[in-house]
């Protein structure tokens, strides 16, 4: 009792599976290869240039020390700066009162200094800044510290 039912016949196979996987794919156009080709290009020539400023910039890092309050006018701060050897930073230095307010500050360049035979090669120096200041300072410390751009 084999009896075909014409309603369960199925289409051609070659229907069904482009029903199933979806039809043939279209090639990319002319003009769609070339856009992406351009958006490859512009993605690998920010990248470039994104390297190619940050590896230039020179690490710089600074710790405080300490401070003491000669005066009412006068603040002396220490701190450390690590950088290489051969770099030139400038660090910001404040004097603040017992609210917090900025009454001292100053900007400081520390130059290059001599590699020495040590742990770290020379590339910390321990830095000593007089501060003048409006009122009495109840702390000092640094703000920020920056490589300076040999070329200016």
């Amino acid at each position: 009792m084999t009896s075909e039912d014409p309603s369960h016949a199925g289409p051609p196979a070659s229907t069904s599976l482009a029903n199933r996987y979806g039809g043939q794919k279209r090639a990319l156009t002319r003009a769609a290869r070339r856009n992406l080709v351009i958006a490859a290009l512009v993605a690998a020539v920010g990248l470039m240039a994104w390297i190619a400023t940050s590896s230039a910039q020179a690490p710089v890092t600074f710790k405080d020390l300490g401070y003491s309050t000669v005066d009412a006018t006068v603040t002396e701060v220490d701190f450390q700066v690590v950088k290489y050897p051969a770099a030139t930073a400038k660090c910001a230095v404040k004097a603040l009162d017992s609210k917090f307010a900025v009454v001292g500050w100053k900007v400081v360049e520390v130059g290059p200094n001599e590699p020495k035979d040590g742990a770290d090669g020379g590339r910390t120096t321990v830095q000593r800044v007089m501060l003048r200041t409006e009122s009495e300072a109840v702390s000092g410390v640094v703000d920020n510290c920056w490589i300076v751009d040999s070329g200016k």
